[in-house]
């Protein structure tokens, strides 16, 4: 009666390997796969390059542009001849979007009510305004516009509003005018 208490004692207690063989392949089983499992999880994460959802944030070019300078710096010759636009091209460029509407307070072009005491301030004292900004108008010197065109769109907008200004002439023509009454 042992015997029969220990024969079933006995199969009560065996797992599922049964041979040295099995025992082998379920121990390089047991760390092979939980490594291969982790190699598979590595590169599921790090596969290609993640955008956010709808974004192309991290695209080439939107890094590019991120990092491109904030400014840039333009050298020109002031002496140097070129045609110089005329005061109501540089009013249509840079002027008319506050001087047409009359936006933050400037005078609207034709004013003469508006116009008349910045008038009698004098040319000089409306270049000086244009060129260093006055009130909400900030300062137009340095721009796109050389302080000659700047100063002719002066004059265009006060002749409008009434006054009668001498359009400034181009630097070089000045300096030469000088050297042919000189010459005679």
């Amino acid at each position: 009666m042992s015997d029969a208490q220990h024969t079933e004692h006995e199969e009560a207690h065996e797992g599922p390997i049964k041979t040295p063989k099995q025992l082998i392949a379920a121990v390089v089983a047991s760390f092979v796969v939980p490594v291969v499992v982790i190699i598979m999880l590595a590169n599921f994460v790090d596969f290609g390059g993640k955008s956010g959802a709808g974004s192309d944030g991290m695209s080439e070019e939107a890094v590019a542009k991120r990092l491109q300078p904030i400014g840039s710096i333009v050298v020109k010759d002031a002496s140097a001849p070129g045609v110089l636009r005329t005061g109501e091209q540089v009013y249509q460029a840079q002027c008319a979007a506050c001087h047409a509407t009359g936006a933050a307070g400037a005078p609207k072009i034709g004013d003469a009510a508006a116009w008349g005491p910045r008038v009698t301030t004098g040319y000089d004292a409306l270049l000086n305004s244009a060129l260093k900004g006055k009130n909400a108008m900030g300062a137009q010197g340095g721009g796109e516009f050389n302080d000659v065109e700047i100063g002719r769109a002066v004059v265009y907008m006060a002749n409008q509003g009434g006054a009668k200004f001498a359009e400034p002439k181009a630097p070089a023509a000045a300096a030469s005018a000088p050297d042919a009454a000189a010459s005679k």
